[in-house]
């Protein structure tokens, strides 16, 4: 959720003026997640980080209105610290002070002097929440890559909400430590490698923060990585054109990265750079190409002519992992549907009965198939993620089709 916050709040800062009439939507979203954000963290050095088991959340298939699973809360503090989820909530805090700033400056201030605390917390109780809260977090919201990205990434979104040189001194003084170089093509609700890298090369670009040279040495790394062409491990091409990495859910990375693409192009335009990629060079129009390319694909240009936001086209996914579309409403079914009684509408091949409009899903295999199925839920799960980064993209190329 809160790396849904971050990245909604980024969409608004670089292409709000694209947004139009719903940029009051997309700001709206942003406050609903941060007045629940400031409610988690209103208590110094503690941050309650879940609510329900997910074990017997998963082992029913029910509806919101008629959940009756343990509603156990979770939280971290100073002997049970939890710096990954710590950190991204100060990096949503902060960005979305960003948003507020001129809006509404009281509220601003208040996410802005949050942020500052919850990252102090992260900073100085550090561990992961994996490991302090291992088995109610695990197998299913497990980071296992680490806090130490988090604690980059708060920092980043501090020195640019806040302007104060510490944070400025925190990121260079800990680059090393805190592994900025590693895994510099990957960026998601887990890792934020590649998101600090872009965030912090825009100051490098604009000529203002020549000590942070070597952040847009590995966001050059990071696009030419991604370059069609380029053979890299962690990134590979679908035949019809869309990015894909091993793991599950692969439109979260199709989205963050696009947007990421997005971003630098534009930060490299207003420089007038290029990125060096060897014996080529990546201009700022060619990433945009490629960042457009993935969303054309998401909307049904692929080869199944299938459009992956549900409610889109003519052909979209029909059975999407998700309890309240596939279950029948409260209107069409007022008595109770129990935790196991919901199992046949999970398993039917029937259509779900509810659109969840705008949902994008976890998306087609290495070779382009999708078999619009529940069960196979790492192609047809829609979450927040997947859809935070589009938000921005969408805003963009509407405007520049």
């Amino acid at each position: 959720m809160a790396f849904t916050t971050t990245l909604l709040a980024w969409s608004i800062i670089d292409f709000g003026r694209n947004m139009g009439p719903e940029l009051k939507n997309a700001v709206k979203a942003v406050k609903w997640s941060t007045d629940y954000l400031l409610k988690a963290t209103s208590k110094p050095g503690v941050v309650y980080v879940q609510v329900g088991d997910a074990y017997s959340d998963h082992s029913c298939w029910e509806r919101p209105e008629d959940m009756d699973t343990l509603r156990t809360v979770y939280k971290i503090d100073n002997a049970h610290p939890g710096s990954d989820v710590a950190g991204e909530t100060a990096a949503a805090l902060a960005a979305a002070s960003i948003v507020f700033r001129s809006r509404d400056p009281a509220y601003s201030r208040l996410l802005l002097n949050r942020a500052v605390r919850v990252f102090n917390f992260a900073d100085k109780h550090r561990g992961a929440y994996s490991s302090s809260l291992h088995a109610a977090v695990c197998p299913f919201y497990c980071d296992v890559n680490g806090y130490q990205d988090e604690l980059l990434w708060a920092a980043a979104w501090l020195h640019k909400a806040s302007r104060r040189r510490g944070y400025r001194e925190y990121i260079v003084k800990n680059e090393v430590i805190l592994r900025a170089g590693d895994t510099i093509n990957e960026f998601g609700w887990d890792n934020k490698h590649a998101g600090i890298n872009v965030l912090i090369s825009k100051e490098v670009l604009m000529g203002k923060a020549e000590y942070f040279e070597s952040f847009k040495q590995n966001a050059d790394g990071f696009i030419c990585s991604l370059l069609p062409g380029i053979s890299h491990p962690q990134v590979q091409y679908s035949p019809g054109g869309l990015i894909f990495k091993p793991g599950g859910s692969n439109m979260q990375h199709v989205t963050s990265l696009s947007f990421l693409l997005l971003a630098y192009s534009n930060y490299l335009s207003h420089a007038n750079k290029v990125v060096p990629c060897g014996e080529r060079s990546a201009s700022p129009a060619f990433l945009k190409q490629l960042a457009k390319r993935q969303v054309n694909y998401i909307l049904g240009d692929n080869p199944l002519g299938m459009s992956y936001m549900v409610g889109y086209g003519s052909r979209f996914p029909r059975r999407i992992h998700h309890r309240g579309s596939s279950l029948p409403s409260v209107a069409a079914h007022p008595a109770r549907i129990g935790c196991k009684a919901g199992s046949r509408y999970y398993s039917t091949p029937n259509p779900n009965p509810n659109l969840l409009v705008g949902a994008v899903v976890g998306g087609p295999n290495v070779s382009d198939a999708f078999p619009d199925s529940r069960p196979y839920f790492q192609e047809s799960e829609p979450t927040t993620y997947i859809n935070a980064p589009l938000v921005g993209l969408l805003a963009f190329f509407s405007a520049h089709p």
